[in-house]
């Protein structure tokens, strides 16, 4: 890989990656929406969309920053209101990020072969590209936070503070970056006076917007940081000292070993073990000076910023995303990519493992719990309740049907994608056994049940760091088992007559005694029984 010639201008850039990304996404462009996309930011942009309004109203207000529902909406003005068009729109947001990725390795290394390299990785880097064309507000704040980083490290400062104050203006989390920084520049007493007072009243401003967004939503919800559940589960609820530790755990591994992200850290960590690599020279070799590390300055900037993320997301947020340090994995690639080049000659073998690592993680799933929106899982989690929603239309239209959510409002709301009208639900929290004891006690009004798997629990997870782990996840992080569907006919009573199973996650359709339409028994693919191991079409024999 050679790093020499003019640096290609980010508008050529631009384009050139959103054609690349928006290729390699075009299997999934089609898919309806899925889980928070569908349980928040798909409505409260519906919302604006169809209204105008800047709360969402057919969602309980989370108090998120609006700025991801307009983009939306203007996507949709433009087009159409459907899927493809939010997938594509997100496309474009990932392309916008990457695009940022290859403005800052070229500045920090002035080497377009390790931009090359950082950008490849990344967009393949199974949390960034499965992120890519879901409608999260994360991708959003990520591009802001990347460009913002890039004009700040090319001391172009009043750019970099209108980039964070977007950033911050599509997810407030965003904002830890510009105040984390503003900390390191006030101490950096090395600066003269004048330009320290100037940087950090700069990283000081994005939160002034944010505020006004704060004080809008105070004045017509009375709430300022959303509805007081949301704020109890992502704030209140998770200042446990020893839950901070344990999620401090987790973040740490997130952004070192999470989905094969371990390869490239590991052959990083590795090369510094080599001596530095002479720059190519014609003549006189031996004198040619070392290939140029990431200045510590610029690597100051890195690292205030990951560190500052990771705290942050031990102390604040229910669910242990790793979507939520998605501004944080392009800085450690290029980190990486720039130790390989620095401490090894054919460096480039390094760049293809750990290539070849993100694309197996991008469809193998790892041995331990984790969203199934951190890589392509997510997809077949979509294709199954697609699949299952379509049995119940298809053979029990009328039905009423228990389930949990978000297949609640994926029956309910038709502009999710997977039903022309909606349909009558009775919802429970979830398919634990506490909930469907919940159930069996309330007077029966549903007719029909759609079951799936609300958690990714992998059928050869380590049995010891099950055992240590599993009530740590219980107590902090939400985690529960769900009951087969085979122990629920036995509690509830009906029949299985519908069932399917791919890569771990499952789903059903329950039929009652009173339910309307044909019997219709149908397995294509059983599901199976956690408690024997087996596959067998009503999972409890």
């Amino acid at each position: 890989m050679s790093g020499a010639g003019r640096a290609v201008p980010w508008w050529i850039v631009l384009p050139t990656l959103f054609a690349a990304v928006l290729a390699a996404h075009a299997p999934l462009l089609r898919l309806p929406y899925y889980w928070d996309e569908a349980g928040y930011y798909i409505p409260a942009a519906w919302d604006f969309f169809r209204s105008g309004s800047l709360i969402p109203f057919s969602a309980l207000s989370n108090a998120h920053p609006p700025l991801p529902s307009l983009i939306l909406a203007a996507w949709w003005k433009l087009f159409t209101f459907a899927p493809w068009v939010t997938r594509t729109a997100m496309c474009a947001m990932a392309a916008l990020a990457l695009t940022a990725v290859w403005r800052l390795a070229v500045t920090v290394t002035g080497k377009q072969s390790v931009a090359r390299a950082t950008v490849v990785l990344t967009a393949i880097y199974p949390v960034f590209f499965a992120q890519s064309s879901l409608a999260h507000a994360d991708m959003f704040a990520a591009a802001g936070t990347l460009w913002a980083l890039a004009f700040w490290l090319e001391e172009r400062i009043w750019p970099a503070a209108l980039c964070f104050a977007l950033a911050a203006l599509s997810k407030e989390t965003a904002i830890v970056t510009p105040v984390a920084l503003a900390l390191w520049e006030s101490w950096r007493v090395r600066q003269p006076r004048r330009v320290r007072i100037r940087n950090v009243l700069a990283l000081v401003v994005p939160a002034i917007p944010l505020a006004g967004w704060y004080l809008y939503h105070w004045h017509k919800t009375g709430f300022v940081f959303g509805n007081p559940e949301y704020v109890r589960y992502n704030a209140t609820a998770t200042l446990t000292p020893l839950r901070v530790l344990l999620a401090l755990a987790h973040r740490t591994m997130h952004v070192t070993l999470h989905m094969n992200l371990f390869v490239p850290v590991l052959a990083a960590l590795g090369c510094l073990l080599l001596p530095p690599v002479k720059e190519d020279r014609a003549e006189h070799a031996d004198l040619s000076p070392s290939r140029a590390r990431i200045s510590a300055q610029h690597q100051a900037v890195f690292y205030v910023t990951i560190v500052a993320n990771v705290l942050l997301f031990s102390v604040l947020g229910g669910a242990l995303l790793t979507r939520y340090l998605l501004p944080l994995y392009p800085l450690v690639l290029l980190l990486c990519v720039n130790t390989f080049r620095r401490r090894l000659r054919e460096w480039s073998s390094l760049v293809a493992l750990s290539a070849a690592a993100f694309v197996v993680g991008l469809f193998i799933n790892p041995p331990y719990r984790f969203a199934p929106e951190d890589n392509l899982e997510y997809a077949t989690v979509i294709r199954l309740h697609q699949a299952a929603i379509g049995e119940i239309v298809t053979h029990w239209p009328g039905a009423t049907v228990l389930t949990a959510w978000p297949a609640s409002d994926e029956l309910s709301k038709p502009e999710l994608g997977y039903v022309t009208k909606p349909m009558p639900v009775v919802t429970i929290a979830n398919f634990s056994a506490p909930e469907i004891q919940k159930a069996a006690g309330e007077p029966q009004t549903w007719t029909a049940a759609l079951l799936f798997s609300t958690k990714y629990d992998p059928p050869h997870l380590w049995l010891e760091l099950r055992r240590w782990n599993e009530p740590f996840d219980t107590r902090y992080f939400d985690f529960h088992h769900d009951l087969s569907p085979g122990t629920i006919v036995r509690l509830l009573g009906g029949q299985v007559v519908w069932g399917e199973s791919r890569k771990g996650q499952w789903v059903a359709v329950l039929r009652f005694a009173s339910g309307p339409g044909p019997r219709i028994v149908r397995y294509p693919n059983p599901v199976p029984d956690r408690a024997t191991n087996s596959a067998t079409p009503f999972a409890s024999r």
